[in-house]
């Protein structure tokens, strides 16, 4: 039986059932860039693909995609992750077989769901690797009714050029290690969520997600360096973790209490840190909370490069006890351990305080 996102299940199937969507194929190591043209050839042809990227990321590898692809492709330039250029994307594709999502959150964030819409394939080339969208079926966008990523689909191929990436600020490759080591309490979370409400919980993806999340634990010192050996791990960590939330048809193996801290903190303060920095800032917190080593959480953090106080991106006390008290309102649906411990400021101040974060 074939189900999309919009369909119905029948009354005769398990009210439990999900939809698995993973990416085809992934190609990662150096210089793959150039390989770009058959890496997409069998949705666009010999045809022109739209290519949904920052002015700043095109003007380094542009040379690069346009060589490898058979057409001049149509660039539009993507200056926010928002439903005007989602819109503006999607006008320039619409005689087109593909979109290809070339650098950061943003631009593949645009081309997923401007691809989704028009259902056509979208293939991510990431150039930094500061979160897991760049395999996940979910889009974070500004301008929605809701401060959290939707559902769409993930891409159809993700190619990863070690090269490009390494070669990004070290500031996203930290934040990249911020955004894995929040499956920790995430999954945390979603086992917190199967025992009181019953929610399903997929022990597979949740291993997936929290093996990604130990390989900053345990090698936190040595990735921290980001040369190309330890960026290609750091890659393959947040494709996996985008396989996961795949898997599990949801966002709960990656996405948890520190998550909607983080969405918590876009709302109050939408230009301060990066998305990867204010989970792994939630991650020491909601660690706390949980009873795990939320001291190991801060080291690792701390020796990758990361930020562990909230003033160290322009985050100030009061905007944490805000977010810590008033997370679960975000999603209140989703059952986290802020749903179980309904902080007071008090003892939100108390938290953060605690944990070195203010």
């Amino acid at each position: 039986m074939a189900l999309n996102h919009n369909q119905s299940a029948s009354p005769h199937v398990d009210p439990g059932y999900h939809l698995m969507e993973l990416p085809t194929k992934v190609l990662i190591g150096g210089g793959v860039i150039s390989v770009l043209g058959d890496f997409v050839k069998d949705s666009a042809g010999g045809g022109r693909v739209v290519v949904a990227s920052g002015s700043n990321v095109a003007s380094k590898v542009r040379k690069a995609v346009e060589e490898a692809l058979p057409m001049e492709p149509i660039w539009v330039e993507v200056a926010a992750a928002d439903i005007r250029n989602v819109d503006r994307v999607m006008a320039a594709a619409t005689s087109t077989g593909c979109i290809i999502g070339v650098g950061g959150g943003k631009s593949v964030d645009v081309g997923k769901l401007a691809a989704f819409k028009l259902h056509i394939p979208f293939y991510s080339v990431p150039t930094s690797a500061s979160h897991d969208g760049i395999s996940s079926p979910f889009a974070s966008l500004k301008g929605l009714d809701r401060p959290y990523s939707i559902m769409a689909k993930p891409p159809l191929g993700i190619l990863a050029d070690i090269d490009v990436i390494a070669s990004a600020p070290r500031r996203l490759l930290a934040s990249g290690c911020g955004d894995l080591v929040s499956k920790l309490t995430a999954v945390k979370d979603w086992e917190l969520a199967h025992r009181v409400t019953g929610e399903y919980f997929g022990s597979y993806s949740a291993s997936l997600a929290l093996m990604s999340a130990n390989t900053v634990l345990d090698h936190s010192r040595t990735l921290g360096s980001f040369d190309k050996e330890s960026v290609r791990e750091l890659v393959e960590g947040l494709i996996s973790t985008g396989v996961a939330a795949g898997i599990a048809g949801s966002s709960r193996p990656c996405s948890g209490s520190e998550h909607l801290f983080s969405h918590y903190l876009d709302v109050l303060a939408p230009e301060s840190g990066l998305h990867g920095e204010k989970c792994g800032i939630g991650t020491i917190m909601m660690a706390k909370l949980h009873g795990i080593d939320w001291r190991r959480v801060r080291l690792a953090l701390k020796n990758v490069g990361a930020p562990v106080e909230a003033s160290q991106i322009g985050i100030g006390d009061s905007m944490v006890i805000e977010a810590l008290t008033k997370a679960s309102t975000i999603r209140p649906e989703r059952y986290t351990i802020l749903s179980r411990r309904k902080l007071t400021r008090r003892s939100a101040s108390l938290l953060a305080k605690s944990t070195g974060v203010i």
